[in-house]
């Protein structure tokens, strides 16, 4: 039985706490993984995005997929919004960065073509590149039946910025933090919230919450894109962003190794409480995999903070302290 399946009846391995790793992703072995690959081809300036000196700027460069969400899409026959996941998790890194994305190239990988959701992929693209207001400059659609099974999708981001205008990316004790809302679970942690939600259920189950007609409906919500932050943010001197992607409210330490205190954030969507219910999954799990209703944290100065939260629809959800780890609503994680 396939884990989108749910078991019928339900059995005492429902009851037990899920975590990530059950699932199938282990985030220590994926970031070990990672470190090897780093290791073999060399380090590159920049964190967020790799960025290249040409003169009197940077260009960048970011990549990314769309995970397993896609096997939701799948599941439901809609592959409309999944276009959109794809540009943001690529754009929504420069941002971080301090760069300005400009444009972007899929990869379409396919078992077999289909007009349907190549045209359903396509029209997701178009949404998402208006939003982010980025030009598609093209892509590659592969056939490859012995390599992928359904369809796999990701794609580049390419960005400018000035020299003087990336984000110095290390935040200081001292710092305010400014958070921005997410719109869901955005395009991580999908594994783990599928495995809880199918359960005891399947996608296209009525969803209990929200304006959603079904649970597959509420995965699929569309990652919100930030590039709108871009310029109040470099108004407002800021110092360093995260984006809140795999690894949840962990994201924090890629701004430096401090001590984060997160004690207003936004509430989590519904979409969380029901995944954490379905799949008793601990508070810290929650946090450790998914962005738990922030999708966006920038660090500055307390004085910049408040006038970036009045100029935009952010708030001041903590600071920055000496030591280590992240402490949000006082779970350590």
């Amino acid at each position: 039985m396939s884990d989108d399946e749910a078991a019928p009846g339900g059995s005492d391995a429902d009851d037990e706490e899920l975590t990530y790793a059950d699932a199938g992703v282990d985030i220590e072995a994926s970031e070990a993984a990672t470190a090897a690959l780093i290791g073999a081809v060399g380090e590159s300036e920049g964190d967020y995005a790799g960025l290249l000196d040409i003169g009197d700027r940077y260009l960048a460069l970011a990549t990314d997929g769309v995970g397993t969400k896609l096997l939701v899409a799948e599941a439901l026959a809609d592959y409309s919004t999944v276009g959109i996941d794809c540009i943001a998790m690529n754009a929504n890194d420069l941002v971080a960065a301090g760069v300005r994305p400009v444009a972007f190239v899929d990869y379409l990988a396919v078992d077999e073509p289909d007009e349907t959701f190549s045209e359903q992929v396509g029209e997701g693209l178009d949404a998402g590149a208006e939003a982010a207001d980025i030009e598609l400059v093209g892509g590659e659609t592969a056939v490859m039946p012995e390599v992928v099974r359904g369809l796999d999708l990701a794609g580049t981001c390419t960005g400018l910025a000035a020299k003087d205008a990336v984000f110095p990316g290390e935040a200081e004790p001292g710092d305010a933090l400014v958070g921005f809302s997410s719109s869901g679970i955005h395009s991580n942690g999908l594994t783990l919230a599928r495995t809880a939600v199918t359960r005891e259920h399947e996608y296209t189950d009525p969803c209990p919450f929200g304006d959603y007609d079904t649970l597959g409906e509420a995965l699929l919500e569309p990652t919100r894109i930030y590039t709108h932050l871009l310029d109040p943010m470099r108004d407002h001197d800021v110092r360093a962003a995260a984006h809140v992607t795999g690894g949840g409210w962990t994201n924090l330490e890629r701004l430096g190794e401090h001590r984060y205190v997160i004690e207003d954030p936004f509430d989590a969507q519904p979409v969380f409480e029901f995944v954490q219910s379905a799949g008793n999954v601990s508070d810290e799990e929650m946090h450790r995999t998914f962005n738990m209703g922030t999708g966006f944290v920038c660090a500055l100065a307390p004085e910049d903070a408040e006038a970036l939260a009045g100029d935009t629809e952010g708030r001041v959800i903590g600071r920055v302290e000496e030591g280590t780890g992240v402490s949000i609503r006082g779970l350590e994680l």
